[in-house]
This record gives C-alpha cells, structure tokens and sequence, in this order.
C-alpha cells in the first residue's frame, strides 16, 4: 500500500482540520478508498498511487485556497473537491470582501464562490442573470450591490420588480389599495433592504422614489436610467414580458435578473421569459450568467438537504 505525507506549514491545523476534525471526515467521504489520518500538522494518507495523486492534488488547492481566504468550510471543501478547475471555485480576494455595511454595521458579503463571481459579473457587466435555487443568496447579493451602487452615487435609484403571477386573478380580492394587495409578494425585497438600510431613511427613500419596489407590469412604457434594477423571481415572466423589461434599460444603467427555472409558476404551455432569455442571449457581450447551486445555500443547513432529496424525486419522475 501505498503512502503520501503531508505537512501543514504557515497553517493552524486546528482551522484547517475543523472542530473535532470534521473536514477531515468530510475528505473521507469523497475519498472512501483510501485511509486517512490527520495528527498535530501532519496528515498521512494510504492507499492506490492514482487515488493518492487525485488527493495530493486536491488537498493542494484547499491549502491555496485556505491560503488566500483563512477560511475553510463544507461548501469550499464539497465546490474543491468536485471542480475541474480552480476557477469554477475561486475568485479574486476583491470580490470576497464586504458589499455594503448594513443596519448596526452587520457586514454584507458574498459568502461563496458563486456569489463572488455574481459580484465580479455586475463589475464588469450592465445585464447580469443570477440562477440558482431558494436559499442561494442571489436576491440578497443583488440587493446589496444595489445599495453599495446607491450609497456610491453610481445611480440615482434601485428599482426592484417581480411579476406578480403569484396572485394571479385573486388580486382584485385581496382587502387595501394595490400596494398593500402587492407588498406580500415584494417581501423579500423588502426583507433584504431592511438588513442594509435604517429603517426611517429606507421609508424616505420609497417615499422620494430613491427607492421604488414595484410589479413587472409597472414598468412598462418607462425608460430606466441611472437606476439599479433588479427583477426578482423571472422565472415567471412570459416572453412579451421579459422582452418588455430588457428593452427598458437606459443610460448608465444596471440590471440584474434572479430566478429559478425549476420554480416556474406559469400557466401550462406559456414559455418562461427567463428560460427564453438565457438562450437568446448566451452569447451577447455585455450579458453576464451565473448558476448558483445547492452549495451556494446559506440558509438552515437542512436547506441544503432538502433540495438534495427533491433533486432526487423529480429526477426519478
């Protein structure tokens, strides 16, 4: 059998190892073939050369990674651990560091690769599409760099917007006037910016319009500059819709596009103005795309389980 020792140098085991060694185990999992043995700073590892060198090389780039970032968790080690390359998992220092300061100084950043590279994405792009899963933080993300825009007086306003196909006819039932009928669906939208804004200068904002949380229908007919804009929950525009919202974009604009394909709630047969889009648009310079994934996740922990168990079923379907 055959042996690979590895010494950890300029690194605390302790960090690197986890509490009670639990990236350790995880290793374990991904590696069932070969024994593996953590001590102090050293770790050896038995088994067949080929396995070996997939693990040396492998171990190679967490020690980068733990290297740049001092941080190591589940979702590092499982993207590391499963990428082609160091790219689909990592990107620059810059990207990993705090969005916006929100209420009570709370830190905002994004917390995985795929967040990273959202960022990176909107530095570099007016147009960006963020996919992804509930619980992947890209609605959240997208809000912060809004505000982190705003507060740098990169633009004059956020404009965040979902259609309302929730609601569907029983719209005209719901008690109040329309915004308070609307306001149930743009929760989340208010959810996050009430974590990055104070409460009394966020109500000025809606107020004077700085701010404005609105239905896709909303939009129509208007031009859109200086301005944020982020479309919540696209999976459910139709194709007339999302052509409406792209072709709204005005000088010094941004707009960022969340969703999630596998959580469509159109009526049968009506096409998803998002799974439309990032077809037509794929190639477009200017147009960025990023697929978060159930390792994004940064809710409960069970989140991620429960994604997994459905991923399951509705494969089997």
């Amino acid at each position: 059998m055959n042996e690979l020792l590895i010494e950890l140098s300029e690194i605390s085991p302790r960090e690197f190892f986890g509490q009670q060694n639990e990236h350790i185990e995880l290793l374990k999992k991904y590696f069932p073939k070969l024994k593996i043995v953590a001590r102090g700073s050293k770790i050896r590892v038995f088994g067949d050369e080929e396995m070996l060198e997939e693990f040396d090389k492998r171990f190679s780039m967490l020690m980068d990674h733990f290297g740049k970032y001092n941080k190591l968790d589940e979702n590092t080690i499982e993207r590391v651990l499963t990428s082609e390359s160091e790219e689909d998992y990592s990107t620059s220092k810059e990207s990993g560091e705090p969005i916006v300061h929100g209420i009570s100084g709370k830190v905002i950043k994004a917390q995985t690769a795929n967040q990273r590279k959202m960022v990176e994405l909107s530095k570099k792009n007016d147009l960006v599409f963020a996919i992804g899963p509930a619980g992947t933080g890209k609605t959240y993300t997208g809000v912060a760099l809004a505000v982190k825009a705003l507060k740098e007086k990169q633009v004059k306003r956020i404009i965040l917007t979902r259609p309302a196909v929730e609601a569907g006819e029983n719209l005209g039932f719901l008690p109040g006037d329309l915004k308070e009928k609307l306001d149930p669906y743009m929760q989340p939208l208010y959810d996050a910016l009430r974590d990055m804004i104070p409460h009394e200068k966020l109500e000025i904002f809606i107020e004077k319009g700085v701010i404005q949380i609105a239905p896709l229908a909303f939009m129509r007919g208007r031009t859109l500059d200086n301005a944020f804009v982020i479309l919540d929950e696209a999976q459910n525009t139709t194709h007339a819709q999302m052509k409406m919202f792209l072709t709204r974009m005005g000088k010094n604009a941004k707009f960022i596009i969340t969703g999630d394909p596998g959580q469509i709630d159109l009526p049968r047969r009506v096409i998803s103005g998002l799974k439309e889009a990032l077809l037509i648009l794929k190639d477009v310079k200017g147009v960025g795309m990023v697929y978060l994934d159930d390792k994004d996740v940064i809710r409960h922990r069970l989140v991620k389980k429960i994604i997994a168990a459905y991923k399951e079923i509705e494969h089997n379907d």
